[in-house]
């Protein structure tokens, strides 16, 4: 299932690491663990930020996406289930509608 990964790197320690030239290492390594299918960053909240795209086949699979940004920088994660319109279409919202109408 195709999954957006909200992700915010407090102050600390992505300062830190960035002063000391550790940042792009790590960040390289936790994209070639997750591999996202797209990865943006941005701002978020006034805050560095990130926007991953993600394949999720088993809830059990979030802490392997979430752990290395918890873990190397306390970063905040928030998953959203993304649909594409294909997607949509499957759910037949016409069938929905007129089900709960």
């Amino acid at each position: 299932m195709r999954v957006i990964m909200l992700v915010q790197f407090p102050i600390e320690p992505f300062n830190t690491a960035t002063r000391n030239g550790t940042v792009g290492a790590k960040i390289k390594q936790i994209l070639d663990a997750i591999k996202p299918e797209a990865a943006y960053f941005t701002e978020r909240e006034g805050h560095r930020g990130g926007i991953f795209v993600v394949d999720v086949q088993n809830a059990s699979d979030i802490p392997r996406f979430a752990e290395p940004l918890f873990l190397s920088f306390n970063a905040e994660v928030e998953f959203r289930i993304a649909m594409t319109p294909e997607d949509l279409a499957h759910a037949d919202l016409n069938a929905l509608g007129k089900k709960w109408a």
